[in-house]
């Protein structure tokens, strides 16, 4: 196996800086408030000025949201990600407006017994999903340092101390998932019924981990490790998690970025504690999304537990997660294997960007997905900033390794 990511080098560069300028240019709020843009699930927040506009439909120009706070979390991170690479001060200047939408959004006074939540809204429009606020939260990490302001940490840590307070489940690895903001108490998920447990092991980004090594609070080492031993348990299939929400074990269909979330975190299980278990499972859930993977590089939304899959909506993001977790494989344990898909999905993910439309809200975005056909001549285009944002991740991460032939 070769040592290098066959692709060319100027070419990703480029579509990192489009996708970056669509995030920056075109998704992010630049009011406090609403004016053409849906807000489908009616989520409450009182401050938009900073956060991603999430999905778009092109064949309307309508924009809309979904979970703008994990959304703006991780653009925050693809953003810093890309700074490290094109040393362009837009770039740091936009995660911080992300930033101060997060910020504008969690409860700050330190009397509330909610003191430090995240508002992360996502499709019940007064609930707080709990992966939302952790997935929301390595952004905050990762300009805090760029910046060497630690108001965004200590954001994320008042959140992990929330999340840990009033959300872990002690004892078995598990997170309840839903917090009310009507009764200011968990609730049971609308997605309950379909999974036997009181919640998820959510080890998204290893955010605990990281959490324990910027503060020394052992009990959040030891939730980590709590959680990656559930996981390790309820594996099924090799190198994802079937029984968890969003999956669906009785259709069989496989969420396109739960190996993601929970396979990549894996790795700095290893690299903590240097378990082999960890690696290994790590291992698995890269050659799950090799498995997954599609000829043209690409990857269906709808992927089924024997590999099969829907005949449309690809998932860019799912395959841009894939990429990330690849180099990252390759980057602790040196295989070659890692690297051809990886440049094939970099190669998908360059292929599905809008470099020259004729809407300006589509140049630089990364389609997420194809639309079936319904009969008529509307455009099919569903763009969703999830396609951008991990493109922009797992591209800096490439050319930041060095290892673009």
């Amino acid at each position: 196996m070769g040592k290098s990511v066959k692709i060319d080098g100027e070419r990703l560069l480029e579509g990192l800086r489009l996708g970056c300028s669509w995030l920056t240019d075109v998704a992010q709020m630049q009011s406090d408030e609403l004016r053409d843009e849906k807000n489908s699930q009616r989520l409450r927040h009182d401050h938009w000025y900073g956060a991603i506009r999430g999905e778009y439909i092109a064949a309307d120009r309508q924009w809309d949201f979904f979970c703008p706070i994990w959304h703006t979390g991780q653009a925050i991170k693809a953003l810093v990600m890309a700074h490290r690479v094109l040393g362009d001060e837009v770039l740091l200047t936009a995660a911080k407006r992300g930033a101060e939408f997060i910020g504008n959004n969690r409860i700050s006074d330190p009397d509330r017994d909610d003191y430090g939540l995240i508002l992360g809204f996502e499709d019940v429009g007064d609930g707080v999903n709990t992966s939302a606020v952790l997935e929301s939260l390595d952004g905050l990490f990762y300009l805090s340092e760029a910046t060497g302001d630690d108001t965004y940490r200590d954001w994320a840590i008042d959140a992990l101390a929330w999340v840990a307070r009033k959300m872990y489940l002690p004892g078995q690895g598990l997170f309840m998932d839903l917090f009310s903001t009507a009764t200011w108490k968990p609730e049971p998920s609308h997605w309950a019924n379909r999974q036997p447990y009181p919640g998820r092991p959510l080890i998204d980004d290893g955010v605990f981990l990281k959490g324990y090594r910027l503060t020394g609070n052992e009990g959040w080492r030891d939730l980590f490790y709590e959680v990656a031993e559930r996981l390790l348990e309820e594996e099924e299939p090799a190198g994802n998690w079937i029984r968890f929400i969003p999956c669906n074990k009785a259709t069989g269909y496989i969420h396109p970025r739960q190996a993601y979330w929970w396979g990549r975190p894996m790795l700095m299980a290893y690299s903590d504690s240097g378990d082999e278990r960890y690696l290994e499972c790590a291992k698995r859930s890269g050659r799950w999304y090799m498995k997954a993977q599609r000829r043209d590089g690409g990857l269906f939304r709808g992927t089924y537990i024997d590999f099969t899959t829907d005949s449309f909506g690809h998932a860019t993001s799912g395959i841009a997660c894939a990429a990330v977790l690849w180099l990252e494989l390759y980057q602790i344990t040196g295989e070659g294997m890692w690297l051809e898909p990886t440049g094939l999905a970099l190669k998908h993910c360059l292929r599905m960007q809008f470099t020259n439309p004729t809407d300006p809200n589509l140049r630089g975005a990364v389609l997420e997905k194809v639309l079936p056909p319904d009969g008529t001549d509307r455009l099919p285009y569903r763009v969703r900033d999830l396609g951008t944002i991990f493109f922009c991740q797992a591209a800096a991460l490439a050319l930041e390794s060095g290892v673009i032939e």
